[in-house]
């Protein structure tokens, strides 16, 4: 196996014949371009994390070829390293080096060198795919906050606050690498980009609207950015001006209850001059990854085989005969209820021995039910999103990260029932997933049979508390004649069909927010949706408990139409082969493997910069099947070839080599790169061809 390194900052490439699958086969990866200290750290990262092998490193004596590796002078200069990876003891039953283990050692030999990584939680792994799986481009699963600063403001104070706080705060210098088993990558130090917009130049809706689009390069730290506009000139004498704060997050790396702990933390920093004291702030998101690995699993196993929503449960809010849209995108409404109605919900549900939030997830349910177009009693499920924070851990409230998941409850909706009867049984769903909220929604599908992938419920229930400004900060930027306003959340996504958001604003008032997928649900449905959900929550305190029943409490929607919801689109399957440019007549082949990840323009570069003989074709494959021999069948024999794969089709494009060694005999060359943007990921790839070219020459 062949490697290659470039300067800080660039893309990682292997290249690799997988010939040896046998269990006592070593692995050898001939590393070539990495100076010796680079390929030290590499080693040493591969010993750390795979202890069931010994691993040697040894150089190789002989010239790199110009054209392979760029030269580095001095000690920094590139060279050719053997990493042999030999099994410590006898293999485990089953023999040959499994297709997981294999990925693990890939994504850690491929990784950039960085201060260190950690899992990522079920969530953030279903964001994270959906985000390089391209649905949507660039802007989806982009989150908002904004807010209006009156009073003198620093600006080189107000960049050293932020970035001062990125100092502190390890989720701050986060990336993600997907290109195995996703994961975070913590990085020694991240810039916290901060602009500075004029009034004239650009209004507040389009700037809201550039700064979305422009999404994140989310295998670079820095997802979070900020961004001022000055307002405009005081012609009144009044005063000066509010300057509009813009913070822009990923929401794979914060949710909304960690941006504002992000601000909170931004305020101390500014108060100090610009300079928060002492190192990294903990607990953070890597004591939360340890506390995950110490939990008990036994309990939460047997609690969720039983607990996860039964096999027909109703679980869509529009009944099915939609048309289906070609209209991308997320879509946002918003509603409230008013103060005085907001009291008597909760004295409705207090009243009954529950809250506000188990009032709203018993209307949720009622429209689940509803949408079904069913008779009698029939179980639903919808997802209640919890912020992961209440655990036993220190200090877990002020973690920024994204910790939490939506979590399946599931009860049964009997028009026959009392009313009273749903609220308690809700009530009691949601307070039973208390000693879970750790466990992730993969989990629950293994847990209880269900296949990977698969839904457990189409729409999720998020009630968010947002921290309060502690007194003595605003008291402390009065003093400095500082004015700040309450953030607003600006946008929103949602991986479900519709997820539903209750907080409360500064009024005290429940406010709503619809976010549904417009693919699936139009604006007028959704909309529709969001109304019946209030009347709902306003016409229940209403009524008294004596003898009003679930179909009572159904029956006050008769006047309104059922939302109906699209299909979704079916995914793709098999793999389609195309060829991109034809190359000299008895050339080897280059294919292009591409799988949903695969940083987009990085093929489109290398065809377009790269110079050489080679005919290049693109393989892409949709699926959990991986095409071991239809590739051979498709190209024909008499043609060497080379798979390549950038990022996770790096795996697919060695599973592919592999199978067909096993089956032939034969080893076709495998160039697999890292995650990276699409020149860098290029620029590996090619410098990796030339490689393989040289070899057989």
């Amino acid at each position: 196996m062949r490697s290659h390194h470039s300067h800080a900052g660039a893309v990682l490439a292997v290249v690799h014949q997988p010939l040896g699958t046998q269990a006592w086969a070593p692995l050898v990866f001939e590393l070539c371009g990495p100076a010796r200290a680079e390929a030290e750290a590499v080693a040493a990262r591969v010993a750390e994390r795979h202890r069931a092998y010994a691993v040697e490193l040894d150089e190789v004596t002989g010239d790199v070829p110009s054209d392979v590796s760029d030269g580095v002078p001095g000690d920094g200069r590139p060279g050719r390293h053997l990493l042999r990876l030999t099994p410590c003891g006898p293999a485990e039953p089953g023999g040959p080096l499994t297709d997981d283990l294999l990925a693990d050692l890939l994504a850690d030999l491929l990784a950039p060198l960085a201060a260190g990584t950690i899992a990522v939680t079920g969530h953030q792994r279903e964001l994270l795919a959906a985000a390089v799986g391209a649905q949507g481009g660039p802007g989806r699963y982009v989150e908002q906050l904004f807010w209006d600063w009156t009073g003198p403001l620093d600006l080189g104070r107000f960049i050293s606050a932020w970035q001062s706080v990125a100092e502190r705060e390890a989720v701050l210098r986060a990336s993600f690498d997907w290109t195995g088993a996703a994961r975070m990558v913590l990085h020694d130090r991240a810039v916290v980009e901060v602009v500075r917009h004029v009034h004239a130049d650009v209004g507040w809706s389009e700037l809201l609207r550039q700064d979305r689009a422009r999404g994140f390069e989310l295998y670079r730290p820095g997802l979070l950015r900020v961004s001022l506009l000055d307002g405009p000139p005081d012609t009144t004498g009044a005063g000066r001006s509010p300057t509009r704060l813009l913070v822009t997050y990923h929401r794979a790396l914060l949710d909304e209850r960690g941006a504002r702990l992000l601000v909170r933390q931004f305020y101390r920093s500014y108060l100090a001059g610009g300079v928060l004291p002492g190192g990294d702030r903990r607990p953070d998101i890597r004591d939360h990854a340890q506390w995950l690995t110490r939990q008990d699993e036994a309990a939460a196993r047997e609690f969720w085989a039983a607990a996860a929503p039964p096999a027909g449960a109703a679980v869509s809010p529009g009944r099915p005969g939609g048309t289906p849209r070609h209209t991308e995108g997320p879509g946002r409404i918003q509603r409230r209820l008013r103060p005085l109605q907001t009291d008597r919900l909760r004295s409705w549900a207090a009243g009954r021995g529950a809250g506000e939030s188990s009032a709203l997830h018993v209307v949720w349910a009622l429209l689940l039910y509803r949408a079904a177009g069913m008779e009698g009693a029939l179980p639903v499920a919808f997802g209640v999103h919890l912020s992961g924070r209440d655990m036993s851990l220190r200090a877990a409230a002020d973690i920024p990260g994204l910790l939490g998941d939506a979590l399946p409850i599931s009860v049964t909706v009997d028009p026959a029932a009392p009313l009273a009867d749903l609220l308690l049984r809700v009530r009691d769903a949601a307070l039973d997933l208390d000693p879970y909220t750790w466990v992730s929604g993969d989990r629950v599908r293994e847990w209880s049979g269900r296949a990977p992938g698969s839904e457990l419920t189409g729409t999720t229930v998020r009630f968010d508390s947002h921290p309060e400004l502690p007194e003595n900060l605003r008291a402390e930027l009065a003093a400095q004649g500082i004015r700040v306003g309450v953030p607003q959340s600006a946008g929103g996504d949602t991986t479900l069909p519709v997820t539903l958001v209750a907080h409360y604003d500064a009024d005290g008032a429940l406010v709503l927010t619809a976010l549904y997928d417009r693919a699936r649900f139009t604006d007028t449905d959704a909309s529709g949706t969001l109304s019946q959900c209030l009347h709902l929550l306003r016409s229940l305190p209403e009524h008294p408990d004596e003898g009003f029943t679930v179909g009572d409490a159904l029956r006050l929607l008769s006047t309104s139409e059922v939302p109906r919801m699209a299909p979704p689109e079916p995914g793709g399957t098999g793999l389609a082969l195309a060829v991109l440019r034809a190359g000299d007549p008895e050339a080897d082949v280059v294919c292009l493997v591409t799988v949903p990840g695969v940083t987009p323009g990085a093929y489109d570069t290398l065809m377009r910069d790269h110079e050489g003989p080679e005919r290049i074709v693109s393989l892409s494959v949709a699926g959990r099947q991986v095409p071991y021999d239809a590739l051979w069948e498709l190209l024909g024999p008499g043609r060497r070839v080379t798979l390549c794969g950038v990022g996770p089709a790096g795996r697919v494009a060695h599973e592919i080599a592999r199978r067909t060694a096993e089956r032939t005999g034969e080893a076709p060359a495998v160039v697999m790169t890292g995650v990276g943007g699409a020149a860098q990921s290029a620029e590996a790839l090619s410098r990796a061809l030339r490689a393989v070219r040289a070899r057989s020459t």
